[in-house]
């Protein structure tokens, strides 16, 4: 992916594979990828690439930043528009949000553009047109679709999905938008781009995400295919604001945005009075150049007066607010807003996100959904979270720190960065805090629901009444924004006002990631990244029993029974009526890899939980 290219509609890229020769086709992969690093010269909104002596391919983006129409990009050699040149430069550029797609408006205000806000019931019913009853023939239809291309997909694993399955699950993708099945369409959108970025072996890909989209993939499109009643099976559209009267919020901290997507850009969580989470988000094209620029971005709600580093730690009395289901401030005409002077961290609503013992509050974020929808159990994860710490000693990226608590015996839990990007100041600053056991500190961040008890924190400041904590400039106003804001030296207490803590050396091994189940996760994962083929060597040598064995005599019986299923459908074969073997139907081998996945995913979230509970000590 050129992060330079502005990003462009899945239907927009389907259609150019589609009208591609096959003789074409089979060059698309190796030209992508060659197109990828070409430069872009840029004109205004206008990107244009060179595609050897006699062909420039030039794209114009229209008012959202992305390519929405195949008209907006073109070519000039005598192929086009069905040529090689003007398709592969669209293979290279980032995928568009689906509601990008329709022009709508942008982002997320969440850690990246994938998430979506939530509409009302009788809103979804509305934009989705899925009766109570079920999902509509049509749905069923598109549904089944996607059913198709996501297990011809996993089938093919990563090295085998390219250009030309890409589009056709892009393809399904579009018609399940036209359809209103939101929640598949999204998941679809998210396997592309983990594909390629696992194709390209981009730095911030991680094969975990690319199995929970495919999961959530095939899990949402399978049902639907059967009918299933499910609402929650359709998702809901990115818009969707209600009025919101007069609001009264006040700055927590800032969240810089770098979207796989080519995004980038701010996010500042606010409070209310009443303690309700909302947020302001300023996320578009450009990626983290522009979520360094966005740091200090007007905020465009009302007032304009105001940027984003102030309201991180001032505040706003808005009239006429228009509010998204997921807690997102819109910025509709008709909305007021006057700067107001900020609360620190130890007065008012701020001050109660610390009162709350950290095991129960984490316990009931990561429940948020569970029932409902087990595939986004970790969304209450979304809402942050408020602790104060002892940091305790670091282990590669990340930090051991124990909850303040009188007994001296509080939980003991990970602190890792938000982001690795290196052109953000996280992992400088953890540098900086793992260098100082000892000392205090207040935490504000989003727990991680894949990982045994782990906060990944977005702030932190000082913990009142402590000598052995952070001192902070007062313009500062009593937090630094870890993303934005570098810790120095002058920072911190000096070393002798540290006092001594007890090292992590002796703890007990993380239960989540040293339990067997890691068995039925790599065979999950090699059946994505390797494809089918891969799956199935376990049968070939003789290593499944061995591994089911080990699963059955730790507990996991069913995970066993799911390993040993998949492994065989992996190796499966059927003859033609030559008695030539064949590659045998993928739909029952994407069945056994989903119920593998499905598996796997609820005992893990079960044992994360287990690890935020008073009595989990994690190591």
């Amino acid at each position: 992916m050129n992060a330079e290219l502005p990003p462009v509609a899945p239907e927009v890229v389907a259609a150019a594979v589609e009208q591609l020769t096959s003789r074409l086709r089979k060059k698309l992969d190796a030209t992508i990828e060659t197109y990828a690093t070409l430069p872009v010269t840029v004109d205004g909104a206008v990107r244009r690439v060179r595609c050897g002596e006699d062909a420039e391919v030039t794209l114009t983006p229209g008012p959202s930043g992305a390519v929405t129409d195949a008209g907006q990009a073109e070519c000039s050699c005598l192929l086009a528009p069905r040529c090689l040149h003007r398709t592969a430069v669209l293979g290279a550029a980032p995928v568009a949000d689906a509601d990008t797609a329709v022009e709508t408006p942008v982002p997320s205000s969440k850690s990246a553009p994938d998430d979506a806000p939530e509409l009302t019931t009788s809103q979804q019913d509305t934009d989705s047109g899925q009766p109570s009853a079920g999902p509509t023939p049509a749905q069923v239809a598109a549904a089944a679709g996607l059913w198709g291309a996501a297990a011809a997909l996993l089938a093919a694993g990563v090295p085998g999905a390219g250009a030309v399955p890409q589009a056709e699950l892009l393809r399904a993708a579009h018609t399940a938008r036209l359809a209103g099945l939101h929640r598949p369409e999204a998941a679809a959108l998210r396997v592309v781009r983990a594909v390629r970025a696992a194709r390209a072996r981009h730095d911030g890909h991680r094969l975990a995400d690319l199995v929970a989209a495919l999961r959530e993939l095939l899990l949402t499109s399978g049902l639907l295919a059967a009918s299933d009643p499910d609402p929650a099976l359709v998702g809901t559209a990115r818009r969707g604001y209600r009025p919101g009267g007069g609001l009264r919020v006040h700055g927590v901290c800032r969240e810089p945005v770098i979207s796989a997507t080519g995004y980038g850009g701010v996010v500042t969580h606010v409070l209310s009075d009443d303690g309700r989470w909302f947020s302001v988000a300023d996320v578009k094209p450009g990626g983290a150049s522009r979520a360094r620029g966005a740091a200090t971005a007007t905020v465009a709600l009302g007032s304009g007066s105001v940027d984003h580093a102030q309201l991180s730690r001032g505040g706003l009395l808005i009239s006429g607010a228009t509010l998204s289901p997921d807690g997102r401030l819109g910025a509709g005409k008709g909305v007021r807003a006057t700067p107001v002077p900020g609360l620190s961290w130890t007065s008012g609503p701020l001050a109660g996100l610390f009162s709350r013992p950290l095991a129960e509050a984490a316990v009931a974020r990561l429940a948020v959904g569970a029932a409902s929808d087990p595939e986004r159990s970790g969304q209450g994860a979304e809402e942050l979270i408020g602790c104060d710490v002892i940091v305790v000693g670091a282990n590669e990226d990340h930090l051991f720190v124990r909850e303040s608590a009188a007994d001296g015996e509080g939980l003991l839990f990970r602190l890792v960065p938000a982001s690795s990007h290196p052109g953000l100041a996280h992992a400088a600053n953890f540098r900086r805090l793992a260098a100082r056991p000892g000392l205090r500190l207040r935490v504000v961040g989003r727990l991680d629901p894949d990982r045994a008890a782990t906060l990944r924190p977005l702030a932190v400041g000082p913990l009142p009444d402590e000598a052995a904590t952070l001192r902070l400039p007062a313009e500062w106003a009593g937090h630094a924004d870890l993303g934005y804001d570098r810790l120095e030296g002058a920072h911190f207490p000096p070393a002798e006002e540290l006092p001594a803590v007890t090292g992590v050396s002796a703890l007990p091994p993380d239960p989540v990631a040293e339990a067997p189940l890691w068995r039925l996760r790599r065979l999950v994962e090699v059946a994505v990244s390797g494809g089918r083929r891969a799956a199935a060597e376990p049968a070939r040598n003789g290593d499944r029993a061995a591994g089911a064995a080990a699963l059955r005599r730790s507990g996991f019986r069913t995970a066993a029974d799911l390993a040993e299923a998949l492994a065989a459908e992996a190796d499966r074969r059927s003859r033609d009526v030559f008695g030539r073997t064949q590659q045998a139907d993928p739909d029952e081998y994407a069945r056994a890899w989903l119920a593998a996945a499905v598996c796997l995913s609820g005992t893990e979230r079960a044992l994360v939980e287990a690890t935020w509970r008073p009595s989990a000590v994690v190591g």
